[in-house]
């Protein structure tokens, strides 16, 4: 369980779990911090995208809130100061820990960050690296992409559909595969609501549509609609009641 601590500073304000790191300060939310120190592994997306570091609570993910679509032109960064509690990195840290606690496939937060500018802020998060992970759509690339592993899919957004737990972008690229098994990432905008064959459905469809844009009905022919995607969605209904 993690034990969540605020802190106020001059760069902004800091939530960090003290289960993992005993303190955090601004500056781990800059890739120059961690590369000065010879911790910065891979930086995508230039300075406001994602890097890979080396933190005193292990290998994590630093990314910075960055909006999508034409409103990035006007806005990039920047969102709507309405609260603290109501900030997106104050938000998702939230969601990841109770998700967390709730035994769910995350990746655990360590820290997230707002720093205010008026009435908007820009934010980041740092959340643990998931160990040997390819995506979903990366699996799907390499021909890997099965009935087996359709099943598992299912099974793990049931997981998280019998939690009420609803991922505001469900595609291939944010469900992780390792060893150990699967993991649903990236929580920006996501939320606990009540069970609904609605909200589900439509996660459902997402992913769907995010599978067949990548490639997947192509790759399979029509072993994709009449194997791959039953096997998930069987695997789904069958776990959703369990």
């Amino acid at each position: 369980m993690t034990e969540q601590r605020v802190k106020e500073s001059a760069g902004g304000t800091i939530l960090f779990d003290a289960t993992r790191v005993s303190q955090v300060d601004a500056p781990w939310f800059s890739s120059d911090y961690w590369r000065e120190r010879g911790a910065l592994r891979t930086q995508s997306g230039g300075r406001g995208g994602v890097a890979v570091i080396d933190t005193p609570a292990g290998e994590a993910v630093l990314r910075h809130y960055r909006r999508g679509g034409m409103v990035a032109r006007l806005l990039g960064d920047r969102y709507l100061f309405t609260g603290r509690r109501r900030t997106r990195s104050d938000r998702e840290f939230r969601l990841l820990a109770e998700l967390e606690r709730r035994g769910l496939p995350v990746s655990p937060p360590v820290a997230s960050r707002f720093v205010r500018q008026g009435f908007r802020y820009s934010a980041d998060l740092i959340t643990l690296r998931i160990p040997a992970a390819a995506t979903l759509a990366e699996r799907l690339q390499d021909g890997a992409f099965n009935a087996a592993l359709a099943g598992r899919v299912g099974e793990l957004i049931a997981r998280f559909h019998r939690e009420g737990a609803w991922h505001a972008d469900l595609n291939a690229h944010n469900i992780l595969v390792n060893a150990d098994g699967l993991y649903l990432i990236d929580f920006d905008r996501g939320r606990l609501r009540r069970p609904s064959r609605g909200w589900r459905h439509a996660n459902l469809s997402r992913l769907k549509r995010s599978l067949v844009k990548l490639g997947a009905r192509d790759a399979a022919g029509d072993t994709f609609d009449a194997e791959l995607w039953p096997a998930l969605i069987e695997h789904y209904e069958r776990s959703l009641r369990a």
